[in-house]
């Protein structure tokens, strides 16, 4: 599997990979379905601690990326 670019591409590739639904997803974050459907179509406002509290499930949180490092 290639390196997700984004984050909604990121939470896809990890939703498919631990079999869930985005439904499963909703229940298991505590998250609205309809919040796993923006962040999985990539809409550029979202609540961050709703986005970690999805994260979370992957072992994983936002953090900061030095723009000056990536390229």
């Amino acid at each position: 599997m290639t390196e997700p670019s984004s984050l909604s591409q990121y939470v896809k590739a990890m939703r498919k990979q631990y079999g869930l639904t985005q439904d499963d997803l909703s229940a298991k974050s505590g998250v609205g379905l309809r919040f796993v459907r923006d962040l999985e179509q990539g809409k550029r406002t979202l609540r961050m601690d709703k986005v970690n509290c999805v994260l979370n499930l992957f072992g994983a949180e936002l953090g900061v990326v030095d723009l000056q490092q990536q390229t």
